[in-house]
């Protein structure tokens, strides 16, 4: 009888020796899987974080690289719709022509002091539409005008297009509409629809 409980105890203790052994290996394995889990993300975040730097020191190398560039876009693309200014500018280019007198010099009807201006409205944007494809930039739109009465010889018109071209305020000429003289056609009258780019 004594030998018989002796087995029982035996038999229950390697039972339970067997059950803890594979409840520790179980539990062991789960552990070790989180543990991989959470390794595979430090490595994953590791990687990005490598590669945000990376990007971060190519574009500080740029930013020092273009920062010449950025200056002369800045000198060449006006900050303000100083319209005064681009008149003056375009009669200067006008008299360099050999053209003394332009007829007119327009800008678009603004809505300032509009009962359509919000308070949001930014009061420096009115009179310009925005450039597809390039944010930030604005053209405003102006029409020069010269009559029949102040009519001028087509070398100086087509010198008058060229400084216009060259012009950092009116650098793109987008209509014309020429009328020749007809008792003598090398004198013209025209009208140009001129677009001054601008960054605000």
């Amino acid at each position: 009888m004594k030998a018989k409980q002796l087995y029982f105890v035996l038999s229950t203790a390697l039972i339970l020796l067997l059950g803890g052994f594979f409840g520790v290996a179980y539990g062991a394995n789960k552990l070790m899987g989180a543990q991989a889990d959470k390794l595979a993300k430090l490595r994953g975040d590791s990687a990005a974080l490598d590669a945000l730097q990376t990007s971060l020191v190519k574009n500080k190398r740029d930013i020092t690289k273009y920062s010449d560039l950025n200056t002369i876009a800045e000198t060449v693309v006006p900050q303000d719709k100083d319209q005064a200014e681009a008149v003056r500018e375009i009669v200067n280019l006008a008299t360099q022509s050999g053209i003394a007198k332009l007829s007119s010099i327009t800008f678009p009807t603004s809505t300032l002091g509009a009962s359509i201006v919000t308070p949001t409205t930014n009061q420096n944007l009115t009179q310009l539409t925005p450039v597809k494809g390039m944010p930030g930039v604005y053209e405003l739109q102006i029409t020069v005008t010269l009559t029949a009465a102040d009519e001028v010889p087509y070398s100086q018109f087509i010198t008058f297009l060229s400084k216009l071209e060259q012009n950092r305020r009116t650098a793109q000429v987008s209509t014309i509409s020429v009328v020749p003289d007809p008792l003598s056609p090398n004198k013209v009258s025209f009208t140009l629809g001129i677009n001054e780019f601008i960054k605000p």
